[in-house]
């Protein structure tokens, strides 16, 4: 008995996908891992004064990440696949951008200190502390819809993405807000 592509398919537990679940496990727990332990480095390198600059590029790959999810989900509404797909792996490899630009940024400089008083910095941390957690939450889901979508599941990758998508926005979203409220204190 021969079986079909889309009864190899039926179960997102394929044995076929234990590689790129397992890699996808293994980035979801390396990823904050290594930005923690940067965050926490107390000898920072020296590559140049323009990793000073770098909080600015993270701001605006984060809005133009933003931009890009909306684009991809209207093109998918709108049943514009081929846009849709563009979209999506630009906003990925958008993310791939900001996470190198964020980890050469806490390498070579200490944290900035939100320096608003008040109420707006229950606001800030809200927004930030919300926008880290729900990050850690949507890199293995995103890992995994991308991962099905590469390989034309797309009863998996719907499923997947309609819990990642919002969550996705949501982190690149509070991201630029993030941004705008912390850059006036840093450094340059």
């Amino acid at each position: 008995m021969t079986t079909s592509t889309s009864d190899r398919s039926a179960s997102p537990g394929n044995n076929n996908d234990r590689p790129a679940m397992l890699l996808a496990n293994v980035l979801s727990v390396v990823i904050p891992l290594v930005v923690a332990l940067l965050l926490a480095i107390p000898t920072k390198l020296e590559l140049g004064s323009w990793t000073k600059e770098l909080p600015h590029w993270i701001g605006a790959i984060n809005t133009v990440t933003s931009a890009v999810l909306v684009i991809g989900w209207l093109a998918i509404r709108s049943g514009n696949v081929s846009l849709h797909r563009t979209a999506m792996l630009t906003a990925f490899g958008l993310g791939a951008g900001f996470l190198v630009c964020y980890v050469l940024y806490h390498l070579t400089n200490p944290s900035t200190k939100f320096g608003g008083q008040g109420a707006i910095r229950g606001v800030y941390y809200f927004v930030l502390l919300s926008h880290i957690l729900l990050s850690l939450l949507v890199l293995p889901m995103v890992l995994r819809a991308l991962w099905y979508a590469l390989l034309g599941r797309f009863d998996h990758h719907r499923r997947i993405a309609k819990l990642a998508y919002p969550v996705w926005l949501y982190v690149s979203v509070t991201g630029v807000i993030a941004y705008w409220m912390i850059s006036p204190y840093y450094q340059r």
